[in-house]
């Protein structure tokens, strides 16, 4: 059968609803005592996990909105360069090889009005990321003491945070952590979400550990005055905060599945922004001056996942020919307008010196594919393939050509609809889902070992494990020698890509927002969402 053409791939992409551009210009609510506007926020989704702990909710979705309420250490530059920057620490300072101390800035409040002190950063990297001693020496069973975190929570600590050997008080404002051995990568670390400082007498003395992570506490420019799950999240002004007052009273973030909504909706004036649109529809939404488009690529790259206990997926031959059956170019002309680009492996060039050049991106290779296929003795055997349609941009017109894709070398995979990340990831019968990996700073071990390592999502998860990546990893993440921890990390794309595939990449991720012109408002290149005094104001008239 011959491989699927350009004409088939844009027709199936134009079998998606159209989307009409009608309505009038929106306008901020403003509040009759306080003349900062209200700024509404159509998202596809909030969160996936009912929850706003980011270490439960680790996703794009819920990226887009922690950085308002929950602040790390070290700052990064979205907006930017993407450098690091000084966060909740005014600055830092190596003591030694192992240790590192971290100065506070002074006169931070929490939202409950507490000031930042050195036992909300102890308490942060010790008991809210790994639990009480009761919790870690639970025996398997036992009774859940509702104020403990679920076991998904110490898991994605132990993946960034397991180094971390003790964190100590110096004074009022000064505390130090020290490490079990050296890391190079420790300042990306704690400038990742996972580190971000939470108010430790609100967390101790919530009811349970749910209804703190439904509401948590920290000293973002916004907190959490509302959030009901599947519907909106609404944020207040938190005027108290060290960095400025919000240029925004409330800041409300809704819940829209559809993206033709979504355009809808802002066109019509109930929102001002709409969150994930695709690139055919920008043309179309900058004829009406009244509103622009803005993004670009970001630091997040789309991917399947193989669960390799699957059957017909567990000869590595198929996986491999799953990948090469894939026309990637032809998705990102024809659903992206080559707004996007195929990366040079689950890598980024914003990682400098540990960035791999000469690796190749992933090839379409049709013929290699039904040559794969026949050696492994593949006979049509059907492929389960989950997703959720309206999760990532051009989620289902992707799937439905990568199917096709498949079709034309001899592929039986079967897209199958799910309502939830639950539903998708359930482990009976399950053979193939999208997914999508971040890189939260400029090292792959901002995501490798959290996705790849003993604790990762994938091992944890039962999707896929590898011995040799799992020898690799500690060099990855230990090694001072950039040389060695650049072979290993070659030599773990070389396995996760090739010759053990853990997944297929498809394309790195273009991330475009419709907004009001008249609002001066600038992307991240992240999912992460900026709404501060130096990212916010409205053009007056």
């Amino acid at each position: 059968m011959p491989p699927l053409s350009r004409r088939a791939a844009i027709a199936a992409a134009a079998a998606l609803p159209a989307v009409s551009l009608t309505g009038g210009l929106p306008r901020f609510a403003i509040a009759q005592a306080d003349q900062r506007p209200t700024v509404t926020v159509a998202v596809q989704r909030i969160a996936t996990s009912n929850t706003l702990c980011i270490l439960n909710e680790a996703s794009n979705v819920g990226t887009r909105h922690y950085t308002a309420y929950k602040e790390p250490l070290i700052d990064t530059d979205w907006t930017g360069d993407l450098s690091l920057r000084p966060g909740l620490a005014e600055s830092w300072r190596m003591v030694d090889d192992r240790s590192i101390e971290f100065t506070l800035r002074p006169g931070v409040r929490h939202h409950n009005g507490d000031l930042l002190s050195v036992d909300d950063v102890v308490f942060t990297f010790t008991e809210r990321l790994f639990g009480t001693e009761a919790e870690r020496t639970a025996p398997a069973g036992a009774t859940r003491d509702p104020k403990w975190a679920p076991a998904k929570v110490r898991a994605g600590a132990r993946t960034m945070y397991a180094g971390i050997e003790q964190v100590t008080p110096v004074d009022a404002r000064t505390v130090r952590i020290t490490l079990k051995a050296p890391d190079v990568t420790l300042l990306g670390r704690i400038s990742m979400r996972a580190g971000c400082i939470v108010n430790a007498r609100a967390h101790r003395e919530a009811p349970s550990w749910f209804e703190w992570a439904r509401k948590p506490v920290g000293t973002g420019p916004y907190r959490v005055a509302e959030y009901r799950a599947e519907s909106r999240l609404v944020l207040e002004a938190h005027d108290d905060y060290w960095g400025g007052r919000p240029p925004i009273r409330q800041l409300r973030f809704i819940e829209v599945p559809e993206l033709a909504s979504r355009i809808n909706g802002l066109f019509a004036g109930e929102f001002d922004f709409a969150c994930d649109v695709t690139p055919d529809q920008i043309p179309a939404i900058e004829r009406n001056p009244r509103f622009e488009v803005a993004g670009g690529l970001i630091t997040n790259m789309r991917c399947l996942n193989f669960d390799t206990s699957f059957p017909a997926l567990r000869d590595p031959r198929v996986r491999r020919a799953m990948s090469l059956a894939l026309d990637r170019q032809m998705i990102v002309d024809t659903l992206w307008g080559g707004r996007t680009r195929i990366p040079q492996g689950i890598q980024y060039p914003f990682y400098g010196p540990m960035f791999l050049a000469d690796r190749a991106p992933p090839r379409f290779d049709a013929a290699e594919a039904r040559r794969l296929l026949r050696e492994a003795g593949y006979r049509g055997e059907p492929i389960p393939y989950r997703l959720m349609p309206n999760y990532y941009t051009n989620q289902l017109a992707t799937a439905q050509i990568a199917v096709e894709m498949w079709k034309a070398v001899g592929l039986n995979v079967d897209m199958q609809l799910k309502e939830n990340w639950s539903q998708v990831q359930e482990p009976a019968g399950r053979a193939l889902n999208d997914n999508s990996m971040s890189a939260f700073f400029n090292d792959p071990v901002s995501f490798f070992p959290s996705s790849f390592g003993r604790d990762g999502d994938l091992a944890r998860l039962g999707y896929y494990s590898n011995a040799e990546v799992q020898r690799l990893m500690p060099t990855l993440e230990g090694s001072t020698d950039m040389a060695a921890r650049r072979s290993a990390f070659g030599r773990m794309l070389d396995i996760i890509e090739h010759e053990d595939p853990a997944l297929l990449i498809l394309h790195e991720t273009a991330n475009f927002t419709a907004k009001r012109r008249d609002v001066q408002w600038k992307p991240a290149r992240s999912f992460v969402m900026d709404f501060q005094g130096r990212n916010f104001a409205t053009i007056r008239s």
